[in-house]
């Protein structure tokens, strides 16, 4: 019932954190594997220009790593594709494990660039419903402390959070059970105000997708959660609704709740929904997709203040469709968002249109 439309398998992972936790110098060092003579093969990928994008490239994320390995590989061609995906500002989506640590050594790492960290926190108690990333929070107050950590871990550096994918829209679709219903407002509110208490953090909360429902559907929910107390809300996470349908999503709900900015998820919308097979699982892993617009501040819209890559693209939804388990990196798909943009797209010159 809700596979259809709210896209699971958000690309949670509980990432290893030999990067994080020695600190922003190793992951501004962009080490990676070893090649075949010893030595490291390390990815080189750059800042994008802080004007039209100021959010971090991690020199040492999953993509910059498969680049180093088809470069040392001598795969010219399929590394010039993944490069794609590296050189572009991706989420990080944080863990659960050491949650302040990794928050601290993303936006350590991200200062260090003179870039802001984009952080993703999926964490709710109840989370996903019991489907390919279902877990989250044993508590309320485990919810609470994870939250706290984070907050630790930003500090007084610049981020912008994007705060649970799916969390309201599951109260609304009858997902997530009635007897959490309050404690989930409660603790979605509470992270918000707990989250802007820091000088320099932006929060977005998420708000489903133009494939989902309406917004007089989700728009008292979004209140309820706080969203006046946010800076905004985002769209299509880990989904694949183009960008012209997710901005009129947004737009027709930021007028319900006070005319409230958002962000649009457009990190694999470029060839829009996927409408073969099962319907109940065209969210996950479907074939054909293409990246979107790239990464962008300048969208030429006041109510849209950012077009993200918010799930990584290249990393699975679950495990359908022969893919890994949720939020692995999977490079033949990486390869394939790719090689669909660039036969779309022509030369891949890419840029949100005007």
């Amino acid at each position: 019932m809700y596979g259809k439309d709210t896209g699971h398998g958000r690309g949670f992972r509980r990432r290893g954190m030999g990067a994080v936790a020695v600190g922003a110098a190793l992951l501004l060092s962009g080490c990676s594997g070893s090649s075949d003579d010893g030595s490291e093969a390390k990815p080189s990928v750059s800042q994008q220009p802080k004007g039209e994008d100021p959010y971090w490239v991690n020199p040492d994320g999953n993509a910059a790593r498969q680049v180093a390995e088809f470069e040392d590989e001598g795969k010219k061609d399929e590394a010039g594709l993944v490069r794609r995906i590296a050189e572009q500002p991706v989420a990080d989506w944080l863990g659960t494990d050491q949650p302040e640590e990794e928050a601290r050594g993303f936006t350590e790492a991200a200062k260090a660039a003179d870039r802001e960290a984009l952080l993703v926190l999926y964490n709710i108690p109840h989370r996903d419903c019991g489907n390919y990333s279902g877990g989250g929070a044993a508590d309320g107050n485990a919810y609470r402390a994870f939250v706290d950590s984070v907050a630790k871990g930003i500090g007084d550096r610049p981020a912008t959070v994007i705060l649970e994918p799916d969390a309201v829209l599951h109260l609304v679709d009858g997902c997530t059970p009635e007897q959490f219903h309050e404690e989930r407002y409660d603790l979605l509110k509470g992270a918000i105000q707990t989250l802007k208490a820091l000088p320099a953090t932006k929060v977005y909360l998420d708000a489903g997708n133009a494939g989902w429902g309406k917004p007089e559907q989700i728009f008292e929910p979004l209140t309820w959660a706080g969203v006046a107390e946010a800076d905004g809300f985002s769209v299509n996470v880990s989904n694949f609704y183009s960008t012209g349908e997710s901005v009129a999503y947004g737009k027709e709900l930021s007028a319900k709740v006070g005319n409230k900015p958002f962000v649009v998820d457009t990190s694999r919308n470029g060839n829009g929904p996927f409408t073969g097979g099962d319907p109940a699982e065209r969210w996950c892993n479907p074939p054909g997709r293409a990246l979107g617009e790239v990464p962008t501040t300048k969208t030429g819209d006041d109510l849209v203040d950012a077009y993200l890559w918010i799930k990584r693209p290249g990393e699975s939804d679950g495990e359908c469709k022969g893919g890994p388990k949720a939020g692995q990196w999977w490079p033949e798909y990486a390869l394939g968002l790719a090689t669909a943009a660039t036969s779309r797209q022509g030369t891949g010159s890419w840029a949100p249109p005007p």
